[in-house]
Parts: structure tokens; sequence; C-alpha cells
């Protein structure tokens, strides 16, 4: 998986590109640090998406509540069915533990990257275009 080329596909998804990390993210992952960020996604990945057979699919991973749960939406890697439309991860088989390093290192890779515009910015709603109802005044003749 090339995560670059697959960030900027994902960025392209108004849906995927609609998640970002908040404040109480980055405390989170300043207070818990990377390793164990990198923990939760190995046990998350390994014990809700691995299994071929999932009860709850499409509705194990929450929206919010984890920086983990933000990546694994705005990376396509929330369930089985967006595993399968987004990484050609087919369903009903268990997943490998190369497909489970190389989704961790995707969700790794959006949360290093919201962490870093965050700490930039001060906020990702920094980072946006600003939009206004103004008409804009030029001076083109003075």
């Amino acid at each position: 998986m090339d995560i670059e080329s697959t960030l900027l596909r994902l960025a392209n998804s108004k849906f995927r590109a609609s998640f970002h990390l908040k404040r109480d993210d980055i405390e989170y992952i300043k207070t818990k640090g990377w390793d164990t960020i990198q923990a939760h996604c190995y046990d998350f990945i390994t014990k809700r998406l691995a299994p071929a057979v999932i009860d709850n699919d499409g509705k194990q991973t929450p929206t919010h509540g984890h920086p983990v749960f933000k990546a694994q939406h705005a990376c396509a890697c929330c369930c089985r069915g967006c595993l399968s439309k987004w990484h050609k991860i087919k369903k009903g088989i268990i997943i490998s533990n190369n497909e489970i390093k190389e989704i961790v290192e995707l969700l790794m890779t959006w949360m290093h990257k919201e962490f870093d515009s965050f700490k930039e910015t001060g906020s990702k709603k920094a980072t946006k275009s600003i939009k206004s109802n103004k008409p804009i005044q030029l001076k083109l003749f003075s």
C-alpha cells in the first residue's frame, strides 16, 4: 500500500475528509504517547476488523471517543465493508498480519499528519479557507 497516494485518494471523499483530530485527541496523544496509540491501533484492528466474520460489522467503530476511531473513519478502516471498497481487503476472510501492519501504518500516518497540522496551527479550522458572504472591495483605481 502506498500510504501517501492512499491518503490523497481518501482526502477526495467529502465524508472521509470531514474527520479531524480535536484538541482533546491531541491532548490524549500527548498524555499516552505514540507507542500506546500504536498499540491501541493494533488492538482495535486485531479485535474489531481482523476476524473473518464480525457480528456488528458496519457499527463496530464509533466516530468519536478515541483518536484511532477518527483515523479509522478518515482512512476507511472502520469496517470490513469500507476495507473492501477502499482497500480491496475482501470480506469473509481473516485479515493477515501483514495487512494489519499496513492498516496500522496508514492510521498512524494520518494521525501524525493531523497532530503536526494541529500543532502548527493550533486548530484544524485555521487550515481551512475562510469564506465570507461579504463582498470584497478591491482598490482597482486609486
